[in-house]
């Protein structure tokens, strides 16, 4: 009895006959850099990863800087994507005049939120919300669809206020850790645009129109989403080591000068103590000796002793040195020594 034959099913797929063989893997999640990328793009890249490290390790160091930055690029940013994506005056403007009117006003906008501190820290902490929740909106997309575009917008509006809100009210910490966690957000950013063409960027903007049915991240993607918040959490402990030496050479300058006062009031005390001591009575007790000038001597000062006392013979008279009393002449004007005019009249005999 011969065995019946069956049909033999032909399929494209070989791995139901042979288990053994490995899954090929998915060609969208294969790592490959860009080869030759743009000069443009590539050289913005750059500075933007710059502009991030200052942020993420020297923002509350370089405030006025880091302030400027802010308003020159956000403001700049806004404005270039309403002049070049909409009609202005009825005529759709160029490139080139679009990236012009965003410089200006985006300089302007750089001005005032460096001079006018409360309007920096208001953006500042604007900027610490967005960033949140845009984290926020890539990290929670295998357990959470929002229905609708309008969940995500506004919960991006919300924590953006929140953000300002808090910075306003407590602006250090909240100003060291939005700035470290933008920094290190735009340094991610930058590592993907080369690693694999700003593919979270993407995301992001599917994840804010609410598309559904979105295919799921790459291994690397979620690599650099994880480094987002380790960058953060380094350039906030950076800024608050930098604040630390600064607040102890702070500290330790203040302690110089507060001696050097003390120093110089103790000086002043003891000038006016001797200014308002006597000078006679200064002087014999021999508390404070003093120099006087010599504009301020006493002309017979330097004058002999023997002249002195032929001078005062000549003025009593010969006969009258047994009878006149001693007078006495102070000849050092330290209150050192006193020599008698005229000698007793039993010395004169002898």
């Amino acid at each position: 009895m011969e065995e019946a034959l069956l049909p033999l099913a032909m399929t494209s797929d070989p791995r139901p006959f042979n288990q053994q063989l490995p899954e090929p893997p998915d060609p969208r999640c294969v790592l490959e850099p860009q080869d030759n990328p743009e000069l443009a793009p590539a050289l913005v890249c750059a500075l933007c990863c710059c502009f991030g490290i200052i942020y993420c390790c020297f923002g509350y160091r370089c405030f006025k800087a880091v302030m400027f930055l802010s308003g020159l690029l956000s403001g700049a940013l806004v404005i270039f994507l309403l002049c070049h994506k909409e009609r202005v005056l009825e005529t759709q403007l160029s490139l080139e005049v679009s990236a012009g009117i965003a410089l200006g006003i985006g300089l302007l906008c750089g001005l005032v939120t460096m001079l006018v501190r409360s309007v920096g820290l208001f953006l500042t902490g604007l900027l610490l919300g967005l960033t949140l929740g845009a984290g926020a909106l890539l990290s929670t997309e295998p357990i959470y669809q929002p229905p609708s575009a309008w969940v995500p917008a506004g919960g991006l509006v919300g924590l953006a206020l929140l953000g300002a809100l808090l910075t306003l009210r407590w602006p250090r910490p909240f100003t060291v850790l939005g700035t470290a966690l933008l920094g290190a957000a735009v340094l991610v950013a930058c590592a993907d645009y080369f690693l694999e063409g700003l593919a979270l960027g993407s995301r992001l903007g599917q994840r804010l129109q609410a598309l559904p049915a979105l295919p799921p991240l790459c291994w690397y993607s979620w690599v650099l989403l994880g480094t987002w918040p380790a960058l953060g959490a380094l350039g906030a402990l950076a800024q608050w080591k930098l604040m630390d030496e600064e607040h102890g050479g702070h500290a330790n300058v203040v302690l110089s000068h507060q001696r050097r006062h003390l120093q110089l009031l103790r000086i002043r005390q003891q000038e006016a103590k001797w200014h308002r001591t006597s000078p006679g009575v200064g002087l014999c007790e021999g508390s404070y000796r003093r120099q006087l000038s010599p504009n301020t001597r006493n002309p017979a000062d330097g004058l002999a002793p023997s002249y002195l006392q032929s001078l005062r013979e000549h003025q009593l008279g010969p006969g009258s040195q047994g009878t006149a009393p001693h007078t006495v002449l102070d000849l050092d004007s330290d209150c050192g020594s006193t020599v008698p005019l005229t000698t007793p009249s039993g010395s004169t005999q002898t």
